[in-house]
């Protein structure tokens, strides 16, 4: 009868040995499942993006909202991909948003919220006053925030519209032209 050490006991090499096969299983099993990605070819044709019907949405705050809602066309390319309601201030806003042709999140969000609400929603107190521009016949107030954020506000009296977006200022125009030349979506008579 032997009365040498436990196996376990005898050598720290076999313990090493044991982890690196185990974590090989680990990785073997995360790569056969689809559940890990490197992010190397993520973009808006990512599986993983999720999909989310914005017409749907936005017809949906149009019957609710007690201000007027616009749907702007999704762009060639771009996916939608989220949509929420939330209390910007004492206001309720609709927000949608798509992951653009390059790969970048552009969200609109439209409420009666005054500017510096929408402002402070955005991107919180510390976002900075970057000019203006025009698009789609409008002024719009152009802001940069933090983690390289940036968005567009402007006023259409009833309603305030911000386009944000860490992607490139030519996206957030697309959104922006798209959505204020739209008429206000009908609400339901009644």
């Amino acid at each position: 009868m032997a009365t040498g050490k436990p196996r376990i006991l005898q050598d720290g090499r076999d313990m090493i040995w044991t982890v690196l096969a185990l974590l090989g299983v680990c990785i073997f099993v995360l790569f056969a499942s689809g559940n890990w990605t490197f992010g190397l070819k993520a973009g808006n044709g990512d599986d993983k993006v999720p999909a989310f019907d914005v017409s749907a949405a936005l017809v949906a705050d149009a019957r609710s909202m007690p201000f007027p809602i616009r749907r702007p066309a999704t762009p060639d390319g771009w996916k939608p991909n989220s949509g929420s309601t939330q209390m910007v201030g004492g206001s309720v806003a609709s927000n949608v948003g798509w992951v653009s042709k390059k790969g970048s999140y552009v969200q609109l969000t439209q409420t009666s919220a005054p500017e510096d609400e929408l402002v402070a929603f955005l991107c919180g107190f510390d976002a900075m006053g970057a000019g203006k521009r025009d698009a789609g016949g409008h002024s719009w107030v152009v802001y940069d925030g933090e983690d390289k954020n940036k968005f567009w506000i402007t006023d259409l009296g009833d309603v305030r519209i911000g386009v944000r977006s860490k992607g490139l200022d030519a996206d957030i125009e697309k959104i922006a032209v798209g959505v204020v030349t739209q008429e206000p979506l009908p609400k339901p008579a009644g």
